[in-house]
């Protein structure tokens, strides 16, 4: 997998060029803003992009702003956006549209390096990762919308396919067997209104249901 690294702090950008590196992953370049990043991704066409939110020169925006001009001149290119605090406006606003190779983590994900590389790969490979923290915070606040309907095992079982996890994955989380999670996603569909279309599209469009809801 090849990589482009757009972070303003080098101390962070270095430790990044070494774990994945020491991953078996290749850093093919590094920007320390947000229209280097766009030259990069044009002149290397990596496979993934690893995006910080605040960049110069504003220490606003930029980042997410480069992230989705990536998204729509080069959708080949996944991209993960890193956070240093839970911004939901800004999560809501990168999932939107193509659901697919794309991710929004908190910068101290990065410390578990097992669980932040296979984010990585998922991402890379057409998936998505969304931060625990921000599927927490959304989940916390509904009231009056299709989520209200769901019961509390429910919102756990989609709290984890927002991170990205198969069933499998989520069984394991939960200490519940794969058939009882499926029943969960099932019932998950239904209460969200979800018809019989594609199973993973509608992993993603469950996601997207509660970011959307609370814009």
């Amino acid at each position: 997998m090849r990589i482009v690294i757009a972070e303003d702090s080098v101390l962070l950008r270095e430790g990044l060029i070494r774990l994945l590196t020491m991953a078996g992953l290749e850093v093919v370049d590094t920007c320390g803003d947000a229209e280097a990043l766009l030259r990069s991704v044009e002149e290397h066409q990596p496979d993934l992009a690893i995006v910080d939110v605040r960049m110069p020169p504003g220490q606003s925006e930029e980042g997410l702003r480069a992230a989705l001009v990536i998204r729509r001149e080069w959708p080949s290119v996944a991209v993960l956006v890193l956070s240093q605090y839970v911004e939901e406006r800004y999560a809501t606003e990168l999932l939107s549209g193509v659901t697919s190779k794309v991710g929004y983590l908190l910068k101290d994900r990065v410390a578990d390096v097992a669980e932040f590389v296979a984010a990585l790969r998922r991402v890379a490979d057409g998936g998505t990762a969304l931060d625990p923290e921000v599927v927490a915070q959304l989940l916390v606040r509904r009231d009056n919308d299709p989520l209200g309907r769901l019961t509390a095992r429910e919102r756990e079982v989609l709290a984890l396919m927002a991170e990205g996890r198969s069933n499998t994955g989520v069984a394991a989380a939960l200490v519940i067997s794969e058939s009882a999670v499926a029943k969960h996603i099932n019932s998950i569909f239904t209460k969200l209104g979800l018809g019989m279309i594609d199973t993973d599209h509608r992993r993603v469009l469950a996601v997207l249901r509660f970011l959307e809801s609370g814009t």
